[in-house]
């Protein structure tokens, strides 16, 4: 078999488009899905009540189906009941939630290993249960759970190559697409492949940079 990469040049537009579609999806994924899942994470830690028994639904149903199945609900799911949403809306909703259950139950594993003096000397301050949280529970949460989370970002951008299927035009579309003119899919595979490993490593190195900067001062109380 004779290679031939050059086949896939007149094709770079649609490489570039499917590239930022992908990196665009998995940034707002990223920190809406972190922000859901510290709300969630939030009230699931606090007294068991109807909005925690709900949330707990959510997650478990989450983590407990595949994410196509999730996808193609919202998006086929959703119309049939008459409510209309876009195929790129339907991907990003679908990735939000599913990294948001994620991501709250790694979360909420952070929490669990706070030490109850913690809380203790946050209630002696007089701050509120919303206070404690923010100012002294949450970060060194985070800090804890933080390889974990960097894993289950990376796992979500990797799984977004499933939102081709309901034709939003990300990486594994274009691939589908250009190999579907070209009949090159030995190459055009490859090259999607090494560009999806190149995000998932320059996606690691991004979180590691950045929690080097977050938690400088776990570094200084060791």
């Amino acid at each position: 078999m004779t290679l031939d990469f050059s086949t896939l040049l007149p094709y770079m537009d649609e490489i570039l488009k499917g590239l930022v579609t992908t990196v665009w999806l998995t940034a707002v994924t990223t920190f809406a899905g972190i922000a859901l899942a510290i709300i969630v994470a939030y009230i699931r830690d606090g007294a068991p009540g109807v909005a925690s028994r709900l949330l707990g639904a959510y997650v478990e149903v989450t983590r407990n189906t595949p994410f196509i199945v999730q996808l193609f609900f919202l998006f086929f799911g959703l119309p049939a009941l008459g409510v209309p949403i876009s195929a790129t809306v339907a991907a990003l909703l679908a990735m939000v939630l599913n990294l948001g259950a994620y991501t709250a139950e790694i979360l909420r594993a952070g929490l669990d290993s706070t030490t109850r003096g913690q809380h203790e000397a946050a209630r002696a301050l007089g701050l509120s249960r919303l206070q404690s949280f923010r100012h002294v529970v949450l970060v060194p949460a985070f800090s804890r759970v933080y390889p974990s989370l960097i894993s289950q970002c990376i796992i979500v951008m990797l799984g977004s190559a499933v939102v081709s299927q309901i034709s939003v035009f990300d990486l594994t579309y274009a691939a589908n697409f250009i190999q579907s003119r070209t009949f090159r899919g030995f190459e055009v595979y490859l090259v999607v492949t090494l560009i999806y490993l190149l995000l998932a490593v320059g996606l690691r190195l991004a979180f590691e940079f950045v929690g080097r900067r977050l938690f400088a001062f776990r570094q200084g109380a060791v």
